[in-house]
């Protein structure tokens, strides 16, 4: 009798163990929302991409996601935008998403996965691990991070550091400079530079006596914000300009800005590409 209940209890295991098994492979697979550039290319790195269904504007990399709905940019999201992609998750961080929003979405029954991202290397390595595991995908990570680190060590800071300000640019209407504890700062020292820019955080607008006052020795842009201005002819035109070490030499560096700013799994390459350009 003892033999025949546990012949019973090997069967009765093996079908809940069958049962859930095929539960699990029959699951569907999440319909991805990703709100923010940095998570979007981090799940791409791990294998996920094809569940993305919409992205945000910073969501330029890999290059596939540009012909994904977009869905709007940073803060500025609705949460309608995003549920006409009918998604089943949506990811970003804790910036990149206003809490009414995230509240509207979880509401209409979608799971909301926000995360808190640090602009430095270990910030970088924290938040890929937290994507990762978010996903169940954490044997990805060591590969990622050995990557990531094989770059960061090409980093080869110029000998002298140079004063380097960065200027956000839609146009000469619209003119920031980036201040202290920014992410444009993180990087700039990161590569061997310095931040021009003094005695403020965040940023403010630009002026012909800030620039004076800053005398950068290298002007650092996005690409597409030196474009808005007509190149570098254009930007040499703005006030202030012509009266700086780096307006005098004509040091100006264009970056992509989602790889630039971005901290994520490119940020080696990102350093790296910055230092070359300020040697």
């Amino acid at each position: 009798m003892s033999n025949l209940f546990s012949g019973l209890n090997k069967l009765l295991a093996f079908g809940v163990l069958l049962l859930s098994s095929l539960t699990a492979a029959a699951a569907p697979a999440p319909r991805i929302v990703s709100l923010n550039g940095t998570i979007s290319e981090i799940i791409c790195d791990l294998g996920r991409q094809g569940q993305i269904v919409g992205v945000d504007v910073t969501s330029t990399y890999p290059a596939a996601l540009e012909k994904l709905p977009k869905v709007g940019h940073n803060r500025n999201i609705s949460a309608e935008g995003v549920l006409a992609q009918n998604p089943t998750l949506v990811v970003g961080t804790t910036e990149s998403l206003k809490p009414e929003v995230a509240a509207q979405l979880k509401s209409a029954g979608v799971r909301v996965e926000l995360f808190k991202q640090a602009y430095s290397v270990d910030g970088t390595k924290q938040l890929i691990k937290e994507v990762a595991a978010a996903f169940g995908a954490t044997a990805e990570v060591p590969a990622l991070l050995k990557k990531l680190d094989a770059q960061l060590t090409q980093v080869r800071k110029p000998a002298k550091s140079p004063k380097v300000l960065f200027i956000y640019a839609r146009g000469t209407g619209t003119m920031m400079v980036a201040g202290q504890g920014t992410q444009v700062e993180k990087i700039i020292q990161l590569a061997g530079g310095q931040n021009a820019a003094t005695g403020f955080t965040e940023f403010k607008p630009l002026t012909a006596e800030a620039l004076v006052a800053a005398n950068p020795d290298v002007l650092l842009l996005f690409d597409s914000g030196l474009q808005s201005l007509g190149g570098k002819a254009g930007l040499l035109q703005v006030p202030g300009i012509a009266q700086t070490n780096a307006g005098r030499t004509g040091r100006v560096v264009e970056m992509d800005g989602q790889l630039l700013t971005g901290f994520g799994p490119r940020l080696g390459l990102a350093a790296s590409e910055l230092s070359k350009k300020l040697q």
